[in-house]
């Protein structure tokens, strides 16, 4: 019997776009540049925490201003454009160490790059999809473009590994490269006109257009309530993100192996969550899932300071937190459909801007006070107070007006 294609499956225009991401995100999350820091240049710790740091300087110092370009610009060849930098960068570094210049500076040079060309794509991608596959179907095509994207945080950075280990670094970044190649050969095969930019925001300023974005997100209850979420889950990640590699190893002895093996049940958890998004959401209703959902993943982040005994019974207790990885991931789903589907196309590319800025913003904040209040309360505080972050943000979520919401909005907001 033949396979019988449903939903977006048959638009082959979304199975283009979606192919191409998922290999270009297999390829960014095989750790190529910081294998090859490592191994090839011998990185030391701090210059390891400069090359994380400049990849993600980029989407605070560019990320509102790439907003107010997108909602100028077509879409689509500011994808393909990203996608070729991209590959054009990282294509560099194996020729520089063939002729033998390769220096941390170089790699320094590219990991600013990408990040500045990964918010262009980012932001442009996220505004681009739903003129693609239209508002009804947002929450089709977030799951399956998460779904994918949870298979591939789950494999892509162990198969890395085992490609640096078998082969070498370099290898890992030929594939890095090649994989942005490949994104941007289906993003040209798309058929399907993008409509064109809003005519008027070109005869404006960038100021006046950012404080267009910002005013309509302020503006908008549903935005206002999805921009407080992201400060409490960004605040809440950053605290968690500094401290619990270190709080596995020093404060419970787990080995660095199994800490991972055990995050790579986040991965399989954020699959489910992508696949059953629909069918939860359209049971309990839009608000009433995100914001279970965000509950979830906060009550989840209690459960790593709570570990404590003998290793196997911490490492239940770590592995009970990754499930919460699956509850984020549908809230998560949700709250960019409904970012999508109310805000209209010429102020789309504004709204993810600033979302992600703001997201971003406190990530670094809460990295930064994470160890500060693990300095002056302990490991196991901070980390409570991260995850209290987080359901402050849910509590938040229910009582503002996304908590009321049956059903996903047909149209966009005035």
């Amino acid at each position: 019997m033949p396979l019988r294609l449903t939903g977006l499956w048959r638009n082959t225009d979304f199975v283009k776009l979606w192919a191409g991401q998922t290999v270009s995100n297999f390829g960014t999350l095989m750790g190529a540049l910081q294998f090859t820091a490592v191994l090839a240049l011998s990185a030391s710790p701090f210059q390891m925490g400069v090359l994380l740091a400049v990849g993600a300087a980029p989407g605070l110092l560019v990320g509102l201003v790439v907003g107010v370009w997108v909602d100028r610009l077509p879409r689509r060849p500011m994808l393909i454009a990203a996608d070729i930098g991209r590959a054009v960068s990282l294509g560099s570094i194996p020729v520089a160490f063939v002729i033998g210049v390769l220096r941390m500076e170089q790699l320094y040079a590219v990991a600013f790059l990408n990040g500045a060309l990964r918010t262009f794509f980012d932001i442009a991608y996220r505004s681009y999809l739903p003129s693609l596959v239209g508002r009804e179907s947002l929450v089709e095509a977030n799951s399956k473009l998460t779904a994918s994207e949870s298979v591939v945080e789950a494999t892509a950075f162990s198969i890395g590994g085992w490609i640096v280990q078998l082969i070498s670094a370099m290898a890992a970044v030929v594939i890095d490269a090649l994989s942005f190649l490949v994104s941007a050969f289906f993003l040209l095969k798309i058929r399907k006109t993008e409509p064109p930019p809003d005519a008027e925001s070109n005869r404006q300023s960038t100021i006046h257009d950012l404080s267009e974005g910002l005013r309509f997100v302020w503006g908008t209850p549903l935005l206002r309530a999805v921009t407080g979420s992201a400060i409490a889950e960004g605040m809440g990640d950053g605290i968690v993100g500094a401290l619990w590699l270190i709080y596995g190893i020093d404060e419970l002895g787990f080995e660095p192996g199994v800490l991972g093996t055990i995050a790579a049940v986040g991965g399989i958890s954020a699959i489910f969550g992508a696949t059953f998004a629909r069918r939860i959401t359209k049971r309990f209703g839009v608000g009433r899932t995100m914001a279970v959902g965000f509950l979830l993943y906060g009550l989840s982040m209690l459960l790593i300071p709570a570990a404590r005994g003998p290793l196997a019974i911490a490492a239940l207790f770590l592995i009970a937190h990754q499930l919460g990885d699956g509850a984020m991931i549908i809230y998560e789903i949700n709250e960019m459909s409904l970012r999508q589907t109310i805000t209209p196309d010429r102020l789309l590319g504004r709204v993810n801007a600033s979302i992600r800025f703001v997201g971003i913003g406190t990530f670094l904040i809460g990295s930064l006070l994470g160890g500060a209040l693990a300095e002056a309360i302990g490991l196991r505080w901070a980390l409570a107070a991260g995850a209290g972050s987080v359901i402050i943000g849910a509590l938040w979520l229910a009582a503002s007006p996304i908590g009321r919401l049956k059903e996903m909005p047909t149209v966009a907001a005035d």
